[in-house]
């Protein structure tokens, strides 16, 4: 370890080697701070720290699993690769099986990701009849996002209601009826959602009793992005930390983006009000961006009151200014990019070193049209997620059915495979199956298998396969890559008939039996890839395009942890950065900034920020379609000397003016007029 804490810089070091109270690293972009994290865990650990005693809470499990390798390589020790680490629901899920019995959790529970939880909630708002009338009634979609800001922010729903979904607020009582029912039908069914782990684990860690046990399982916690917890994330650590373990977080209040999932930026800042005797340790030297850049950016970031001050420096020195772009439009803004992209590409650097940042997605579909007419290859992050897929979510509905037979909405959605089943056909075949039991009698499974409800004739055939092959996979003995093998044979045929591309999303099948094969048992399987799933099919299939080359165009959003050569900010006008839609009250506002902030920092080399000041946008019928626009709020003229400014005047509609023969004069005219009025 000595020589790995010569390497640090002294600010890093003395994270790594606190000893005592709370410890609150301000971490600012680009900094080091995985790098800090990891030494951090390595220095525990050398120190004789006992490893199942440190528990390391991230985001992704990509991030902790990099963390704890890192650890091993530093210390040389195997044995670093015990630490707890994983996200903050994984290790939810992970006590809570261990533990919760004491609450009334039976080991045997499964976890619904959001679709399934937006599922539940469609069938509940259909048995109760909201939404069949002439009003309009919120949807699943907006259901499940107003529970889980509910709970995540420990708001009540009124106060939801009326500052997230005006619409919604003469529903009060309706909406105030479908989360009960909801909450009654998984405690029924012995299924969680990704709220109630955190909801659990709290009332786990303040339990009497079992909650000293269980805050005492740990000397040490330590929070990667802590900027990024919401306030029932908070709760748990600081139960968690009261059975004597010492808390170390860390993060950066400047990046802290995710206030549209419950994420508040007031934990970070008042870590040291809930943590006393907290020392704070902030990282400001940069190893990603040029001064220039750096300089930009702590201007745009120096004007929000709500922050820890810090300021970024580096030693990469650089003559080179961002570069702040008015455009004439967003034809002519694509143009640019275009241009820009090549000309970097033809000086050296990558096209996939290269990346276009914007605040919405559709905000690139013009963009995304001139790339293609020039030949430039793009992958675009956001879409669909890999478990969002259909195909993907019939093989876990299975698996969960095998795992917990009361799961009425993996029945539901499997028994839709079947050909002429529709919805009541399904919810009668569920209540023969008694799926809604409160778990006496039979297990449906068993039913299914002694005496399958009726079925309409063409769908006998396909009940008969389902049925045998839940049978074959009910032994828990098998893999569950065999049992996912098997399960195919019912679900290849669905899978061709009911949706397009069939082979394609059988390849996406494919993908997901190799994954299951590192996994020991069907639960924790499941339970791995709902609380941690792959983004997207190409986290597991590979580079997305035959190119070997391209350009990343992403959300800001997406592209919070990533950093290119070259980035292009487009769209730097009002009402896209901040998005009109987020400008309702100061905090949402100074989300807004800190997004622009992240996104300037993402830069190495060059930052380009592009303002078109016209846009096409025909609302209403008779409108001008032309609107003209302000530049963000968040470039006042003392942060813009901070960029070297140019306008380009390349998308111009109008031809310069040429000197013409004078066809009349102005007399003429005046003459004409007074005709009219004089006679």
């Amino acid at each position: 370890m000595f020589e790995t804490l010569e390497a640090l810089n002294p600010d890093q070091r003395e994270a790594v080697t606190h000893e005592g109270g709370p410890l609150l690293i301000v971490a600012g972009a680009g900094s080091g701070k995985t790098t800090t994290l990891a030494c951090r865990v390595a220095w525990l650990v050398d120190r004789g720290v006992s490893p199942p005693r440190i528990l390391l809470l991230t985001f992704t499990r990509r991030a902790a699993r990099e963390m704890l390798m890192r650890a091993e390589q530093l210390t040389g020790l195997s044995s670093a690769g015990r630490v707890w680490g994983g996200t903050f629901h994984a290790t939810a899920n992970r006590l809570l099986r261990l533990y919760g019995r004491g609450l009334g959790l039976p080991p045997s529970f499964t976890v619904m990701d959001l679709a399934d939880a937006e599922d539940v909630m469609n069938l509940i708002r259909g048995e109760l009849g909201y939404g069949a009338g002439e009003r309009r009634f919120p949807r699943k979609e907006t259901l499940a996002s107003i529970y889980s800001r509910t709970v995540n922010a420990q708001a009540r729903l009124g106060e939801v209601l009326e500052a997230e979904f005006p619409w919604c607020t003469d529903e009060h009582d309706a909406i105030r009826t479908i989360f009960k029912a909801y909450t009654q039908r998984k405690r029924e069914q012995h299924v969680l959602d990704y709220d109630d782990l955190l909801l659990f684990w709290r009332a786990l860690a303040t339990a009497r009793g079992a909650g000293d046990t269980v805050a005492g399982l740990f000397d040490h916690i330590l929070v990667d992005e802590y900027q990024d917890t919401n306030a029932l994330q908070a709760d748990v650590l600081e139960a968690m930390g009261r059975g004597g373990a010492q808390v170390t977080v860390v993060g950066d209040d400047a990046q802290a983006i995710y206030g549209f999932r419950s994420a508040t930026v007031r934990n970070i800042l008042e870590f040291p009000e809930r943590f006393p005797g907290t020392r704070i340790v902030r990282l400001e030297r940069n190893y990603r961006s040029t001064q220039p850049i750096l300089d930009a950016s702590n201007a745009v970031i120096s004007l929000s009151p709500q922050r820890h001050e810090k300021t970024l420096w580096t030693d990469r020195a650089s003559g080179v200014r961002p570069a702040l772009l008015t455009c004439i439009d967003e034809l002519d803004q694509a143009d640019l990019v275009c241009k820009l992209l090549l000309e970097h590409r033809e000086r050296g650097t990558p096209l996939k070193e290269q990346a276009v940042l914007f605040r919405t997605g559709h905000h690139s579909d013009l963009l995304e049209v001139e790339l293609a007419h020039r030949n430039i290859p793009f992958v675009k992050y956001g879409g669909l997620k890999f478990l969002e897929a259909a195909h993907v979510k019939d093989v876990l509905a299975m698996l969960r059915i095998l795992e917990n037979p009361r799961d009425e909405v993996s029945w539901f959605r499997v028994l839709l495979l079947l050909e002429d089943v529709g919805p009541a056909t399904a919810h009668g075949m569920i209540e023969r199956l008694g799926v809604r039991g409160a778990g006496g009698g039979d297990s449906p499974l068993r039913r299914l298998a002694d005496e399958p409800p009726p079925a309409p004739p063409q769908a006998a055939p396909g009940l008969d396969e389902l049925r045998a092959a839940l049978a074959d996979c009910m032994d828990d003995r098998l893999k569950v890559s065999v049992q996912i093998a098997r399960l195919r044979r019912f679900l290849d045929p669905a899978i061709r008939r009911r949706y397009e591309a069939g082979e394609a999303r059988l390849r996406d099948l494919d993908q997901l039996e190799r994954l299951a094969t590192a996994h020991g048992s069907r639960s924790a399987f499941l339970a791995e890839l709902t609380l941690d799933p792959p983004s997207s099919t190409s986290d597991l299939a590979g580079p997305p395009l035959l190119d070997e080359d391209y350009v990343v165009l992403s959300t800001i959003h997406s592209a919070k942890g990533g950093e290119w050569d070259v980035v292009h900010v487009i769209h730097a006008a009002d009402g896209m950065i901040p998005s009109d839609m987020a400008t309702g009250d100061e905090d949402r506002i100074e989300e807004e900034r800190r997004l622009l902030y992240v996104a300037l920092t993402r830069a190495r080399d060059a930052l380009y920020v592009h303002f078109p000041q016209r846009y096409h946008r025909r609302l209403r019928g008779q409108d001008d379609p032309h609107h003209y626009a302000q530049i963000t709020r968040f470039l006042p003229p003392d942060v813009r000397a901070s960029f070297e400014e140019r306008t380009t005047m390349s998308g111009q509609d109008d031809p310069a003016p040429r000197p013409l023969a004078a066809a009349t004069s102005a007399q003429d005219v005046d003459a004409f007029l007074r005709g009219l009025w004089d006679s």
